[in-house]
């Protein structure tokens, strides 16, 4: 029988192995999941990760919405990642990141139809500050009252897309839309829009925030005293008392910078490429950034490289609905799979597996 032993201390190689791992398997998976559904894997599988950034036909295209989809990525989970970090588990990314939206769209339109330099920097002000309050209240919960943040964050993305719903049919509607549900169009708002920095290349100001951010999350966590006391709650939490890390603060600063940083996703998305507040307005960013921290390493330059990942992801599983008729759920499905090799897989970074022989049954009597 096999057994599993725990090793002396976490396997480096399995650790940075793993990702990669996880990926192949979920290919693997996921052309199973495809003769399921009675299409051709390997066709699939190219027009997932191949065809956007390789194929004469779809290239032009694909290639600048790699950046547009891996900003909010990027941006949400180097958030995320430093709470993850100290063991602080904000799963309501996607609440934040819609509350950030609402309270950035509600500026703009405040100011509508004012062309004033002011607004774009208010509604990055107001992105930011909407997503760290939402972020606040299952921080101030868990501090006051040691409530399960993973339950209220989760629970306050229900809140927080019926108040996208009564904006995008009631106070934030569009009175010159013809009753649809639906506000303005930020984007042609040229004082709140989010405009591409250079053309077709897909980079605008929220691209660029996302590296600011995993550059400011370098600095935190490797060169910086508060770094320090986040490694130290997360891998060794009595230490980190003793050490006079203050546990209320920690929770408090890493759901308000991981809040501030989705909510400023939702301010960059809904003046650029969502164009406007609709009761659709939520894409699951803020649950898929979940997939982003964790296939990194919880490190900022893996984040990147994991926010490319599942970004070509989304990318390919839209020419993939295109062209082979795939259902959206298996797309979500296939990203379902990578966490799950992912956390499965992670097993082999604390375990190895040894096969039970008789004559180690017999020493072990």
């Amino acid at each position: 029988m096999l057994r599993l032993e725990k090793r002396p201390s976490p396997s480096q190689a399995w650790n940075y192995a793993t990702p990669l791992v996880a990926v192949l398997l979920t290919m693997i998976a996921g052309g199973i999941l495809f003769v399921i559904l009675g299409k051709n894997p390997f066709e699939a599988i190219k027009l997932i990760f191949w065809d956007p950034l390789f194929s004469e036909q779809f290239a032009a295209y694909s290639r600048p919405q790699l950046l547009v989809k891996a900003g909010p990525l990027i941006l949400i989970a180097v958030g995320l990642s430093i709470g993850f970090r100290a063991g602080i588990w904000n799963i309501g990314a996607e609440g934040q990141y819609i509350i950030g939206a609402l309270c950035a769209a509600g500026t703009a339109l405040y100011f509508y139809p004012a062309e004033l330099w002011i607004v774009f920097p208010l509604m990055i002000i107001a992105g930011a500050l909407g997503g760290w309050a939402w972020a606040m209240i299952p921080a101030i919960l868990k501090t006051r009252f040691n409530t399960n943040e993973i339950l209220v964050s989760l629970l306050l993305v229900y809140v927080a897309e019926k108040l996208m719903a009564a904006a995008a049919t009631g106070f934030m509607r569009n009175p010159e839309g013809a009753g649809f549900p639906g506000s303005r169009n930020i984007y042609n708002y040229a004082a709140a829009s989010n405009q591409e920095i250079f053309a077709n290349s897909g980079l605008h100001w929220g691209v660029v925030a996302a590296l600011i951010a995993v550059l400011f999350a370098y600095v935190l966590l490797q060169r910086h005293i508060l770094g320090f006391h986040v490694q130290l709650a997360g891998q060794a939490p009595r230490a980190a008392k003793f050490a006079g890390v203050a546990p209320a603060r920690l929770v408090l600063m890493c759901l308000g910078i991981s809040g501030a940083m989705a909510g400023l996703a939702g301010m960059f998305e809904v003046s650029g490429p969502a164009r406007m507040i609709s009761i659709d307005f939520n894409s699951g960013y803020g649950f898929t950034a979940i997939i982003v921290a964790f296939l990194g390493r919880l490190h900022p330059v893996g984040i990147v490289l994991a926010g490319l990942l599942l970004a070509l992801t989304y990318i390919g599983g839209e020419l993939a609905q295109f062209m082979l008729n795939l259902p959206a759920s298996a797309i979500q499905v296939f990203q379902g799979m990578l966490l799950f090799f992912l956390l499965a897989l992670d097993v082999l970074s604390n375990y190895r597996v040894r096969l039970n022989t008789p004559n180690r049954n017999k020493e072990a009597v």
